[in-house]
Parts: C-alpha cells; sequence; structure tokens
C-alpha cells in the first residue's frame, strides 16, 4: 500500500514534544489522552502507513516515566454502555485496557469512577475493582458544572473528589470512550496538586483534527464524518489566531469550552498557561505526513465508508438517518460520492450479471477482483479466495479447498446446527482452507496471502452477515456493503 505517514518520525517528535511540556511544568504532567490509544484504525485507515500502535511505541519510549489512569463514567456503567467497534460494555473494557497496558509493561495506577453518585451497577463495580486488587477512586458530580467556577474550583467541588495518589511524572488519563471525565479528572488533580505545593500542568494528545493542516483537508474532514454521531465540527481557533496571528484547527466543543476551562486554569493556578485550545495540544501528527496526496486519498475513501456504515446501519436499526444525510452533506464537502471505490460498481455490476449478491475487492496492486454467491461458498467466502489467490498469483480456476474439508462444515450446519443456509461464511471457508493446507502446498500458499489483504476496500452489493464483517475486520479488510438486504423479510440474523 502506499504509505503517506512515516510513524519513527512520529514516535520521535512526539516523545520529545511531550517531554518539553513535562519540563514546562516542574516535572509533572498531567495528559488527557483522546481517541484510541493502542488500536486506533481510523488513523491508520486516513494516514496510511500510521500503525494501530504507534501512540503505545510512543508512550514506551517513556515507559519508566509513565503511569495510567483509566477514567469511567458511572453513568455508563449503570447503562451498560457499548463500545460499537468491540461489542462489549465500558466497563469491561477498562479490564482489557488494563491487562493490554500491564502486558506492554506500563503502570496503571487506578481507576477513577467520576460522576458517581451511588449507582447500583457502578458500587458493584467498585466492589469488584477492589477484590481485583485495582486501586478505584470516586469523583461526584459538582452542580453547576462546568459554568459555576467558584464553586467548581472549591472544597465542595474538586475539593470533594478523591485525590488520586500518583508516583510518575507523566500521568496518562485515557478512557474507553468519550464522555468519561477525562479533561475533569485531570483538573481535579491540578486543583488538590496545587492545594499540596506541587507544580503540575495539564496538557491535551489528541490525534485529529490535525490542527496544522487546512480546514478542508480530507484528513481533518474524515474526522468529522468519524464523530457524526457527537455532532462535532472543525473550526479555526479563534483564540489562537487572535493570540498568536497563526491560523490552526480546532473542534467546536473544545472552542466552545476554552474560556470556562482557562477561568478554571485561572482559578486553580493563578494564570493559565494557554491562551488557545491549540495551545493545549501536544499533537505531532501534521509533521509526520510524508506524502499529502496519498493521505487525501485515504481520508476520502473513509468519508465514504462511513457514509455506507452510517447508511447500513439507519437499514438495519431504523436509528440514524440524520446521521447518514449529514454524511452526505460531509461527503459532497469533500467533494467524492458513492462511487469513489471502483469495488462498488465492481460488486453491483457482478450482481446484475449473476441475479445473486455479489462483492468486489481492490488489491494493493490496483487490480479489481469480485466473487459471486455460489452453491458452497457465499459472497463474502468467494470474494476472500478470489482476492488470495490474486495476490498469491494462483490461477483463479483452480480449486484450492479439497471438498472432503466443505461437505462436513456444510453437513454440520444444517444437520445438527440446524441453519437454513449451508452455504460457508468467509470464517469457516477460511477453516476449511487451513484444514486443505496440511496436504497441500498450493492451498498453504493461498493462505499464506492474508497479510498482504491487510488495508484493502471490499465493497458488497447486500449487507453481509455479522460473522463475514467481523472476519474481514480482523484480517484488517475495509468493508462496506449497499444499504439493501438479499432476502425481503423482517428478520436478518
Amino acid at each position: 500500500m502506499r504509505q503517506g505517514f512515516d510513524n519513527d518520525k512520529y514516535i520521535g517528535m512526539q516523545a520529545e514534544r511531550i517531554r518539553e511540556r513535562i519540563a514546562r511544568f516542574g516535572g509533572k504532567l498531567y495528559l488527557e489522552f483522546g481517541g484510541k490509544l493502542f488500536d486506533d484504525y481510523h488513523a491508520s485507515r486516513v494516514l496510511p502507513g500510521f500503525e494501530p500502535d504507534v501512540k503505545f511505541r510512543m508512550l514506551s519510549s517513556l515507559v519508566d516515566d509513565v503511569e495510567i489512569v483509566i477514567a469511567v463514567n458511572a453513568n455508563h456503567i449503570e447503562k451498560a454502555k457499548t463500545r460499537g467497534d468491540l461489542g462489549i460494555t465500558y466497563d469491561e473494557d477498562v479490564l482489557r485496557l488494563i491487562d493490554v497496558f500491564r502486558s506492554r509493561g506500563f503502570h496503571v495506577g487506578s481507576v477513577v469512577l467520576t460522576q458517581f453518585a451511588g449507582q447500583p451497577a457502578a458500587e458493584a463495580y467498585r466492589r469488584r475493582l477492589d477484590r481485583l486488587g485495582v486501586t478505584c477512586y470516586l469523583h461526584y458530580p459538582i452542580p453547576g458544572y462546568p459554568h459555576d467556577i467558584e464553586r467548581i474550583v472549591s472544597d465542595e467541588g474538586y475539593g470533594r473528589n478523591d485525590y488520586i495518589e500518583t508516583t510518575r511524572p507523566l500521568v496518562v488519563v485515557t478512557a474507553p470512550g468519550p464522555g468519561s471525565g477525562k479533561l475533569a479528572t485531570c483538573l481535579s488533580q491540578l486543583y488538590h496538586e496545587h492545594r499540596r505545593g506541587v507544580e503540575a500542568g495539564y496538557a491535551k494528545y489528541e490525534t485529529f483534527p490535525i490542527w496544522n493542516l487546512p480546514l478542508n483537508h480530507p484528513v481533518n474532514i474524515a474526522y468529522e464524518a468519524a464523530t457524526v454521531d457527537l455532532d462535532d465540527a472543525n473550526i479555526i481557533d479563534p483564540f489562537h489566531l487572535e493570540a498568536h496571528g497563526e491560523t490552526t484547527v480546532n473542534y467546536n466543543r473544545d472552542v466552545e469550552a476554552f474560556p470556562v476551562l482557562k477561568a478554571m486554569m485561572d482559578r486553580i493556578m493563578g494564570e493559565s498557561p494557554y491562551r488557545s485550545p491549540t495551545d493545549m495540544g501536544v499533537n505531532m501528527a501534521g509533521y509526520a505526513i510524508v506524502d499529502d496526496e496519498a493521505c487525501r486519498e485515504a481520508a476520502n475513501m473513509e468519508i465514504v465508508r462511513r457514509y455506507f456504515t452510517a447508511a447500513v446501519r439507519f437499514r438495519r436499526t431504523g436509528e440514524g438517518g440524520e446521521q447518514a444525510e449529514r454524511l452526505r452533506s460531509i461527503m459532497k464537502r469533500a467533494g467524492v460520492d458513492e462511487d469513489l471505490s471502483p469495488a462498488r460498481a465492481a460488486a453491483l455490476r457482478r450482481e446484475e450479471e449473476t441475479g445473486a449478491p455479489a462483492g468486489a475487492m481492490v488489491l494493493p496492486d490496483g487490480r479489481v477482483v469480485t466473487g459471486k454467491t455460489g452453491v458452497l461458498l457465499g459472497a463474502a467466502s468467494a470474494l476472500l479466495m478470489n482476492a488470495l489467490k490474486a495476490v498469491t498469483g494462483v490461477d483463479a480456476d483452480l480449486p484450492v479447498i479439497d471438498d472432503a474439508a466443505i461437505e462436513p462444515i456444510c453437513r454440520l450446519k444444517t444437520e445438527h446446527l440446524n441453519s437454513v443456509n449451508r452455504r460457508l461464511h468467509s470464517d469457516e471457508t477460511l477453516i476449511a482452507l487451513s484444514i486443505t493446507s496440511a496436504g497441500d502446498e498450493t492451498a498453504a500458499r493461498v493462505i499464506a496471502g492474508l497479510e498482504r489483504l491487510r488495508g484493502c476496500d471490499a465493497f458488497f452489493s447486500v449487507i453481509i452477515s455479522d460473522a463475514d464483517e467481523a472476519l474481514y475486520r480482523k484480517l484488517g479488510i475495509n468493508v462496506s456493503c449497499e444499504p439493501k438486504y438479499e432476502r425481503m423479510s423482517l428478520y436478518h440474523k
């Protein structure tokens, strides 16, 4: 794939910027970490070459100075809020995050339950953390937040919150998702630190929007597409323009909240160290873009993918129609439409030719391969096999899966698992291919091509099954579907 982003350059510049910010505040920095810390697949799609765990790798260069605090909103626990990309609740994701951080050698100091008001599920979760040996702190709702500065920055506001004991100079405050209270956690800690006579500062690390790219750069527009459910919008930072005479990009919520945030920091620290929301950031991603055109193309593709994701969600649930319409407007602003990927036209054309669902994929060298629904394989399985054959140089007409591996799976599905569809899903197809590869060199060669499909774009003429979509996602293949079902029925699981 064409690379547009230099990871090594980014790691070096980002780590150095964070060290500078720690030194600026006397050796103690609370760093609000926005977005995904180690599985930032959006960034890897719009900045080709950006590795999903590059932030982790960057922090690894500071690992002896880093302590991680995870914030989770007690209301989200009570409502069992779920991460859409992983399908797990926020409270479970906190445990997953702790395991991942610890496995990479990071010190996880504690978990803080924000907005805690005695919610039964949150209280049960606090006890669970205690049994697991995880230190848990409680932060409470503050009446009048965020505008009643006098109350917030007082013993009745931040002063009521538990003081989080930390031991290292860089405290990374992260969370399972937005609205978890990361900023409030950082400011509460600043309040307590300054009451104790400890010098400490705050900074924000959020990759998007990229402040030193133009407002209407596709990478920044793609951020709006990704956060359409939050109603975010990129805008010029007026505070930065006035203070420094420099045009930078931020997003509306940070700009709108800045006067209140500055007033809080004035009260906590005597004088805010920042004159604009852009000043607070430590993001150096824009300086690591080495091929702007590659990033523009990748971001435009992401904008279109986001549209199809929203359109499919609306078709499935009847909700989010306004988001799909807003994404149409975002596509128009970016100068792209639904036909940006050649895979869409190829998939729809193959469906018209065969009268059955079909798929298409754009390979790393630009070739487009298709797959059709057959007797034994669904469209997703057929496309995956054809793509693997293409990237490994195997004849498309050559059978590479032994019928002896396929038939038992088909019988199991229909005779024992009561499935009405005997065709193999893509994960089942890979199992059959793996079984065949034990005694067949060609099958082994084909399955070895899986990694070469990572980052490819696939499009299907109908909404594919959850199992197929999940398998493609695990393989790193980007999936879009026409917002229609194969069958005219009410239930589609």
